[in-house]
Order: structure tokens, then sequence, then C-alpha cells
């Protein structure tokens, strides 16, 4: 493909005047990710519209050292799904890493942590809190970070907070 030039394109890049100033005010401000001033760049000298410069897919490669699976993409791209699809990020369907603690998991190691520890402890540590969370089959795995990160965003909560701040302590002169 980056050998020569393709006489038939599949993915034509036409914009319109609007989608044109859009991608050169994106230009001139300089500002934001480099791969979508990258695209930007390719979509402007791609463009075979009155306006546009028309330019080959090699000399979109040369002219910006990018690849031909580059050049195609930000094509097929701007066709199959749209001008806004070509200049925002995909949004993942599901996260990286799914979440050990969902909302009533996470509500049972609260009850959990809330409650009297074992015997002989003053109070629940994260390792404690992991290895029960485990015995009791609230979860299949848990590391004391994980734990921790879920207690801390609990009770550093306004709500968590409020609940004894209220009230007032007897001062000198009162």
């Amino acid at each position: 493909m980056a050998g020569r030039d393709i006489a038939v394109k599949k993915y034509v890049v036409r914009l319109s005047t609007e989608e044109r100033e859009q991608l050169q005010a994106l230009l001139r401000k300089g500002k934001g990710p480099a791969r979508r001033l990258l695209k930007a760049r390719i979509l402007l000298k791609a463009d075979v519209s009155d306006a546009g410069e028309g330019w080959s897919d090699n000399e979109i490669i040369r002219a910006l050292d990018t690849s031909a699976s580059m050049v195609y993409r930000v094509r097929k791209q701007l066709v199959e799904e749209g001008f806004a699809a070509v200049l925002s990020r995909k949004q993942r369907a599901n996260p990286a890493v799914p979440r050990i603690f969902d909302g009533e998991k996470e509500a049972k190691l609260i009850a959990l942590a809330c409650s009297k520890p074992p015997k002989g402890r003053a109070r629940w540590t994260l390792r404690l809190l992991e290895n029960k969370v485990v015995e009791l089959g609230i979860a299949e795995r848990a590391s004391d970070s994980t734990i921790g990160r879920t207690l801390k965003k609990t009770f550093s909560s306004p709500i968590a907070g409020s609940a004894g701040s209220s009230r007032r302590r007897p001062t000198a002169h009162s």
C-alpha cells in the first residue's frame, strides 16, 4: 500500500467548509493530544473537495511521517463513523480490570470493618480484613490495598465525616 498510489480509494475524504474550519482552528491553536492533531492534518491533506488539497496517501505518509495504516484508519473512521468520531477517543465499554467490590460486596466489607474485631485484637487491620473477606466468600480475592482504597472512599465521604462532628465540646467560658 505504501509502495505505490492507489487509483481508486474505498474511503474518500470530503470535508464540509465547517469541518475544514474546525480542523484548521484546532491546528492553529496547537493544543491537544498529538494523535488528534495528526488526524486533523491527515484529514486536511486527504480532503478531495474543491477547497481541499487532495493528497495521495503516499504524499501524506511522507509529509506527516506517519504510517499507511494510520492514514487508512483515519479515512475509514471518517466515512464509517463520522467527523466527530475521528477527533474523539473511543470510550471503553468495560473497565480494563473488573471491580472486585460492587455495591453489595462493598456494603458487606464496610459492615465487617465496623463489626467487633477478632478475639485478641483491638481493631481490624487491612490484612485481617483481606483474609476474612476471602474466608467469608464476600470476594474470591482482595488485596489489602484494594480494601484500604474501598474503605477510604467510604470513610472519607462528606456524610461519614459529619456523623460526629456536630457535637460541641464544652469550653472554659460556656
